[in-house]
């Protein structure tokens, strides 16, 4: 086996940079409801769950294995250069969609990045079909309807058991109810995500044959990745927690506590079947089902859709961004340079951009316009309900009114 190599070791950087993004962006997966809530102070939150992201990165490796060896075909020609240029691509989309505000998926832009590299670089023959169909498209479908299905009759159920108990006592317990849960899904967010990265470092260390084919993550890689996704984690992705915890509805302690439960179990089911699914889509597809699930309960459909969106664009866009990177990477060593080059350029404009309107645990649960706008129907509704009844102000006569008449 040969020694790391000088690319592979900026292959090895750039998807630790990947996990540290896929950390903060997907903070709000766990612990937004709890913030949005009062369960937990912002800060004890994230501090929770990056502990707990560690502790999951520990617990298994099937996820790791699908990345490694099943979506691309390791026997393809796939060099270090096309796993960069795949992770830039998922960085610049991860970074625009935090921006945004827009819980799309760190797994998703992982997955389009490279195979549009990989495509760019080997051909189609480089990507496993059945697998991307099997292990990332279906779950894609399937994960968030199910996860909000299992959270909206969760949500009913929690209610019909506590009707006619104390709203005050009910709320203390579904608030313990909440940290608990959240930290289920920490667990199972490091559990599927942190894997990731570890199989995509696997794979450049297959590609640059440092190690064997089929090899499972050296513990090295375990441990690295497992810290660069807890402190992303710890970071906070507020912009994004903002969004979850306010912008799709509004939620109640005994909704955060059945939507967080929902999410754990679908996501530690799938990571122990090796499914590589998007935690953000399950975690919100749980949010949703929560708000329908409440009596009440609107859910604002257009922040809904937005996100939506971005899931649609999410594969194709990174894809694209890492297609390009991969035909610049081609060139050589100036190749992968420009692409460096040109990636801390963007990063650095998006990060730009987000002090200009800065997001932070001091203002994340502030209830402003970028956290949503109202949905179709709640606007419909507000439309056509009649005004309160009370003292009318002050009434402005017409110009060619009789001043005597008006002070009558």
């Amino acid at each position: 086996m040969e020694h790391i190599t000088l690319l592979i070791g900026i292959v090895i950087i750039t998807a630790l940079v990947f996990d540290f993004t896929n950390g903060f962006h997907d903070t709000a997966n766990a612990m937004a409801t709890t913030i949005s809530t009062g369960a937990l102070g912002p800060r004890t939150a994230v501090a929770m769950s990056a502990v707990l992201n560690l502790v999951g990165a520990f617990l298994s490796v099937e996820v790791a294995r699908t990345i490694s060896g099943g979506i691309l075909d390791e026997t393809a020609g796939i060099r270090p250069e096309v796993i960069f240029a795949g992770l830039v691509g998922a960085i610049v989309w991860n970074l625009l969609t935090w921006l945004a505000g827009l819980p799309s998926s760190s797994s998703h832009a992982l997955f389009g990045g490279l195979i549009g590299a990989s495509v760019a670089s080997a051909g189609f023959g480089a990507v496993n079909g059945d697998a991307v169909v099997m292990k990332v498209l279906v779950p894609a479908v399937c994960a968030p309807v199910v996860a909000g299905v299992a959270s909206l009759l969760a949500t009913r159920l929690t209610y019909r058991i506590s009707r006619g108990s104390d709203p005050a006592a009910t709320a203390k317990g579904y608030r313990a109810g909440q940290i608990a849960s959240a930290g289920l899904v920490s667990l199972a967010h490091g559990t599927n995500d942190a894997q990731k990265t570890m199989g995509v470092i696997t794979l450049a260390l297959i590609a640059g044959d440092v190690v064997a084919p089929d090899s499972d993550p050296p513990l090295w890689v375990i441990v690295s990745a497992g810290l660069a996704i807890a402190l992303g984690t710890f970071i906070g992705g507020w912009r994004i927690i903002r969004t979850m915890g306010k912008g799709i509805t509004d939620i109640q302690p005994p909704q955060g506590f059945a939507a967080q439960t929902g999410a754990a179990a679908v996501i530690l089911a799938s990571s122990h079947l090796g499914f590589s699914l998007s935690t953000t889509q399950v975690c919100s597809g749980s949010v949703m089902g929560a708000g329908v699930g409440r009596k009440g309960g609107v859910v604002r459909w257009s922040t809904a859709g937005r996100m939506a969106a971005a899931w649609a664009l999410t594969l194709p866009a990174a894809g694209l961004v890492a297609a390009g990177a991969a035909l610049l990477a081609d060139q050589g060593d100036a190749g992968v340079t420009a692409v460096a080059v040109l990636a801390l350029a963007v990063c650095a404009a998006i990060w730009v951009a987000a002090r200009r309107r800065p997001v932070d645990h001091t203002n994340v649960n502030d209830d402003r316009t970028d956290a949503g706008e109202p949905g179709i129907v709640t606007a419909a509704v507000a439309a056509v309900t009649p005004p309160p009844a009370g003292p009318l102000g002050p009434v402005t006569p017409p110009a060619d009114a009789d001043p005597a008449k008006a002070t009558a």
